[in-house]
């Protein structure tokens, strides 16, 4: 550090020197990567940042136990470290997300940061590259950080969310499950089931898609830290690797683990690719629901009409008393929103040549997204659209009554071709099918209201 005039100070690096702001954290490979990048406009997620903080804080430990950082220093970094990691000096952090491949303009931010902040609390000499970076490499850091980052914004932001949003819609479906309603295929009548099996298809489908999840974290938490540049792990201790990732696991219980194949978490981010496709495959689940959602809500007169969903906003302009089904559309935009994100995410992990992959920043900042709004959406879906609907109970049972397709259960007893004509009939002449049905099928009311029962057709099987 040197002259401060006219609100900059003059830095260097190994390139030479140049102007920085006089209040800024950062040094000079900072700077140039904030004079370099004018793309976005947009920062580095905040989580990013405070796992790529984690990461160095538990560097500097493990130098410090190895004796390669002397205690002061060691505990000096580790200090800094974990104020950034808790979101201190996030202001310090501006370098644009599309930078260099790497994330090497991150990894220096942090270590310029980092070392200025434990060097003016220390009152020591701590050197970027020399202290903070001892040991690592943008190469295995970055990709350290990120799926540390991954692990810990999933298990404390989507998960629980997505457990939440289950619990919601099981206990819709106990409060209502009993109400037999008309279902659909090809949106079109199809035979009875209950409510509790309609909203029992969603919760499954969001317990097969925690399950993908929670089994993709077990990839995704083996960390390629002492790798170093390549993976070969130049310059860093032989312990180093496994002792950092071991303080990882106690700072934050998540199960982190050195990769047994530094040369993989380097150049192949496929357990990154995988997890993004399991958030995609959730968003595939939540939109199916959200569509579900706003054809039930539909109408109110003109549409199916089934359930009324919370009125939240006035829906129209122009159009007084209009009510939308906002909570589902906002949902759907997510979904569409994380499924191009995991197309980004897909061409970004097949982005490396030989050791390295170079689309490390657009990873971070796609999984950031996609985990955040998931985690959102899923709590407005639960508390502002499954938690407060309501059954239009008489809507549900008028159509109930007249659809033509209980007739199905007629088959057995009367065959699939005198069961069509009475279905046909039913439809043309708007009647119940069980009217019709009485008058053609030779069977005695008694019968046909044992075989037409719409509750005992949502439990399958052959009646008679």
């Amino acid at each position: 550090m040197a002259s401060k005039s006219s609100g900059f100070r003059s830095e260097h690096d190994s390139m030479g020197k140049l102007q920085v702001p006089a209040d800024a954290l950062w040094g000079a490979q900072t700077q140039r990567a904030v004079d370099n990048f004018h793309i976005s406009g947009r920062p580095m997620p905040a989580a990013f940042i405070r796992a790529l903080a984690l990461v160095k804080a538990s560097a500097a430990l493990v130098n410090g136990h190895l004796g390669l950082l002397d205690g002061k220093r060691a505990d000096a970094i580790v200090e800094a470290a974990t104020a950034v990691a808790g979101g201190a000096h996030a202001e310090q952090f501006p370098i644009d997300r599309y930078q260099t491949g790497s994330g090497t303009s991150s990894n220096m931010n942090a270590n310029e940061v980092i070392a200025h902040v434990a060097g003016k609390a220390s009152r020591l000499a701590i050197h970027p590259n020399d202290h903070v970076n001892l040991g690592q490499s943008s190469n295995d850091t970055i990709p350290t950080a990120l799926r540390v980052m991954a692990v810990r914004e999933t298990e404390a932001a989507l998960l629980p969310q997505l457990e939440h949003l289950r619990n919601t819609i099981d206990a819709q479906a106990e409060a209502i499950g009993a109400v037999v309603k008309t279902g659909r295929t090809h949106l079109m009548d199809a035979m009875p089931l209950t409510f509790a099996q309609e909203f029992g298809a969603w919760e499954a489908q969001l317990a097969s898609a925690q399950a993908r999840i929670e089994d993709s974290l077990k990839r995704v938490a083996r960390l390629p830290i002492g790798g170093t540049a390549i993976g070969t792990g130049i310059n860093a201790h032989p312990k180093f690797g496994k002792a950092v990732a071991k303080a990882l696991n106690a700072a934050t219980g998540l199960g982190f683990s050195q990769n047994s194949n530094t040369f993989e978490g380097l150049a192949a981010q496929d357990d990154l690719v995988e997890l993004s496709g399991q958030l995609s495959v959730l968003a595939v689940a939540l939109m199916k629901i959200g569509n579900d959602l706003r054809w039930m809500n539909s109408g109110p007169l003109a549409g199916l009409g089934e359930i009324e969903l919370q009125a939240l906003q006035p829906g129209s302009s122009i159009m007084p008393g209009k009510v939308n089904p906002v909570i589902p559309e906002a949902l759907c935009m997510v979904c569409a929103q994380v499924m191009g994100l995991h197309q980004a995410n897909t061409v970004a992990g097949q982005s490396g040549n030989f050791q390295l992959n170079v689309m490390l920043p657009l990873l971070a900042c796609n999984l950031d997204e996609a985990i955040g709004l998931l985690a959102c959406a899923m709590r407005a879906l639960a508390d502002d659209a499954i938690a407060t609907l309501k059954i239009r109970r008489d809507v549900v049972a008028q159509t109930l009554e007249r659809n033509p397709i209980l007739v199905t259960a007629l088959n057995p007893v009367i065959g699939y071709e005198m069961a069509a004509k009475i279905a046909k009939r039913a439809y043309a002449e708007n009647r119940p099918v069980l009217e019709v049905a009485l008058e053609d099928s030779g069977l005695t009311e008694k019968q046909l209201r044992k075989l037409l029962d719409p509750a005992a057709l949502t439990k399958g099987g052959i009646k008679g």
